[in-house]
C-alpha cells in the first residue's frame, strides 16, 4: 500500500511522490513567540513530529524545517508592556518553547530559522514581485496586489468576492483592494526597523515563511503544514507571493491539523480558555498527553475534556505495565537457553499483524487513531501470554514477549516517541518481614503505630511527590517493608490503608509472593495519609 496524504490544495488524498525520490523536504509554521506554548501548539508540533518520524520509518531521508516568528505586532506590544526589548522577549519565549518541546519528548527539527535572521531573503522576494508587477509601494509600505493573481484562493477554495466578504483583513486606505496584504511595513516610532529599497521598516508576517522555507528547502518542496487556522490568509498568501516570485509550484502537499476545542468552543486567548503545555504536564505525563492528542485524527477537531485525559492516562498505564512485565521476565530468564527448537506461538503472528495494521493506518493519511488501535491489539495479546505464564516462563515465551515488547516500543516511537525519555520508576523489592530493622510501635503485633523510620519515610515520599519528583527508593522500601510487616501480623486494615494512600499519591503497588513491585502512574491525586 502506498502512502497517501490528504492535500488541502486538492481536497483529496493523493499518493505521495516526493520531488526527489527517497527524500522529503517539509516545512511547518512555528510559533509567534510572545507567550508560553499551549495545547494547540503541542498538537501542531506533535502532528509534524509524527509525520517526520513515520517518513523516516518508511525509509525516507527527511529535512524538516520549523520557523520562529520573532518580530510581530504581538511581540512588540507584549515587550512594551513588560518594559523589555522585543529581542529579549523573543529569546526568552524561544527558549521556553524549546523547553516545552523537550518536556514533551519531541525532536528538534533539522532547521529552526528565525524571521529576523532572514530579512535579506525577504527583501529579495519582494523585489522580484515588484519587478513582475504584482506588488506596489505606498509611503514605504509594499503590498501584494491580489487581483493580479487569478488563482488566488486556490488553497482556501473561495473566490475573491467570498474572501472579501468573510475574511478578517487588515483595513488600510492605502491598499488598492482590501485583500491586498503587506509584504513590507514602513517603520513606526518605537518599533524595530531594517533598511530596505522602500525605506526603513520590517517584513509582513506572510513573507517570512516564504523566505525561510525556500532558503532551506528550495523553491519547490514536498510538504508544507500548520494549523487549519493558517489556511487563510497566511498559507494562501504564502502560495501567491512565492509562486509569482519564482514562477514555480511552491509546495506539493498541504497538510493542516484541526483546532482544539475547550467545552465545545475553539480555544482562544480572548475566551480565556487557553491551556499551556506547562500546565498540562503538571497534571499528566508527556506520554499520556501525546496519547490524548493522537487519539483523534490530526485533521479533525480535538475536544478537550477531563474524561479524555483520564482515558489517556489509563492507556499509558496499560502500555507501561505490559512493557514492565516483559522486562521482568527478561531479567529472570536464562540467556543461554536454546531457541532453535522454539515452538511457534500465536504472539509472533500478532506481532506481524500489529505491524501491518500500524503501517496500513499510517499510510492512510497518518491515521494515528487506527495506528494506536494496532498497538492496543498487540498489548492485549501480550497480556494474554503473560497471564498464561506460571512462575518463570519457558524461554520460548520470554523470547516471544521480548519481540512483542520491542515491536511495541518501536511502533510507539514513531508516534511521537511515546515511550521514550525518562521511564516511570519501576522498583522491585524483596522483603523478608522477620529480618526487618524497623522500630515498631508498642502496639505490636497489631501495628497501628509506626516507628520513626516509617514516619520519616512517609514524609519524604509526600514531599517528593508534592515537588513533582519521583519518590526516593530508600524511603519507599522502608514504607513497603513496614506494610509487609503489617501483612505478616495480619493487620490488614493498616496494610490496606498504606496501599490506598500510596495509590492516591500515584504509586501503584503489586504484591507477588515475597516480592513487591511499585511504579508511578501517569498522574496522581493527593489525599490524606494513613
Amino acid at each position: 500500500m502506498a502512502l497517501a496524504i490528504y492535500n488541502t490544495l486538492s481536497q483529496k488524498k493523493e499518493v505521495f511522490e516526493p520531488v526527489v525520490p527517497g527524500e522529503v523536504r517539509m516545512y511547518a509554521c512555528g510559533p509567534t513567540v510572545y507567550d508560553y506554548a499551549h495545547i494547540g501548539h503541542a498538537r501542531a508540533a506533535l502532528t509534524f513530529d509524527v509525520i517526520w518520524r513515520y517518513l523516516e520509518f518508511r525509509g525516507y531521508k527527511v529535512i524538516y524545517v520549523r520557523n520562529y516568528t520573532d518580530v510581530d505586532d504581538k511581540i512588540i506590544q507584549r515587550a512594551a508592556e513588560r518594559g523589555q526589548s522585543f529581542e529579549v522577549l523573543a529569546e526568552e519565549q524561544i527558549e521556553a518553547y524549546r523547553q516545552d518541546m523537550r518536556a514533551l519528548g519531541l525532536r528538534t527539527p533539522t532547521e529552526e530559522p528565525r524571521a529576523t535572521q532572514h530579512i535579506r531573503e525577504m527583501i529579495e522576494i519582494i523585489h522580484a514581485l515588484m519587478v513582475r508587477g504584482v506588488a506596489y509601494s505606498v509611503d514605504g509600505n509594499v503590498y501584494f496586489e491580489v487581483r493580479r493573481a487569478p488563482d488566488y484562493g486556490k488553497l482556501s477554495h473561495r473566490g475573491l468576492d467570498e474572501l472579501r466578504a468573510g475574511a478578517r483583513v487588515e483595513v488600510d486606505p492605502r491598499k488598492r483592494d482590501p485583500l491586498d496584504f503587506a509584504l513590507w511595513k514602513a517603520s513606526r516610532p518605537g518599533e524595530p526597523a531594517w533598511k530596505s529599497p522602500w525605506g526603513p521598516g520590517r517584513p509582513g508576517w506572510h513573507i517570512e515563511c516564504s523566505a525561510m522555507s525556500m532558503k532551506y528547502l528550495g523553491e519547490t518542496f514536498d510538504i508544507h503544514g500548520g494549523g487549519a487556522d493558517l489556511i487563510f490568509p497566511h498559507h494562501e498568501n504564502e502560495i501567491a507571493q512565492s509562486e509569482y516570485a519564482t514562477g514555480k509550484l511552491f509546495a506539493r502537499y498541504w497538510v493542516h491539523n484541526g483546532f482544539v476545542n475547550i467545552r465545545a468552543e475553539k480555544m482562544s486567548k480572548s475566551l480565556g480558555n487557553v491551556l499551556t503545555i506547562r500546565e498540562l504536564l503538571r497534571r499528566m505525563s508527556p506520554c499520556a498527553l501525546k496519547l490524548f492528542l493522537i487519539g483523534t485524527h490530526h485533521r479533525a477537531p480535538l475536544d478537550f475534556s477531563e474524561d479524555a485525559l483520564i482515558s489517556a492516562m489509563a492507556a499509558e498505564d496499560r502500555f507501561r505495565n505490559v512493557l514492565d512485565e516483559v522486562q521482568r521476565f527478561r531479567d529472570i530468564s536464562s540467556p543461554t537457553a536454546d531457541l532453535s527448537r522454539m515452538d511457534p506461538l500465536p504472539l509472533f503472528d500478532q506481532i506481524s499483524e500489529a505491524e501491518k495494521e500500524f503501517t496500513d493506518a499510517m499510510d492512510d493519511d497518518f491515521n494515528t487513531p487506527r495506528a494506536l488501535a494496532a498497538l492496543f491489539n498487540l498489548t492485549r495479546g501480550m497480556n494474554v501470554a503473560l497471564r498464561g505464564a506460571d512462575g518463570v516462563p519457558e524461554q520460548s515465551l520470554v523470547h516471544a514477549l521480548g519481540e512483542a515488547g520491542d515491536a511495541l516500543w518501536k511502533l510507539g516511537s514513531v508516534l511521537g516517541g511515546l515511550f521514550e525519555g525518562p521511564r516511570e520508576i519501576v522498583e522491585r523489592i524483596t522483603i523478608t518481614p522477620s529480618a526487618a530493622t524497623l522500630t515498631i510501635g508498642s502496639s505490636a503485633p497489631v501495628l497501628r503505630v509506626a516507628g520513626d523510620d516509617y514516619c520519616k519515610a512517609r514524609e519524604a515520599v509526600e514531599l517528593a511527590i508534592a515537588s513533582e519528583q519521583s519518590p526516593p527508593k530508600k524511603q519507599m522500601k522502608t514504607i513497603l517493608t513496614y506494610r509487609a510487616l503489617c501483612r505478616d501480623k495480619k493487620d490488614w486494615a493498616t496494610a490496606d490503608a498504606i496501599r490506598a494512600w500510596l495509590t492516591n499519591l500515584g504509586v501503584v503497588v503489586d504484591d507477588t509472593g515475597n516480592e513487591v513491585r511499585w511504579h508511578m502512574k501517569a498522574t496522581h491525586v493527593k489525599t490524606q495519609r494513613p
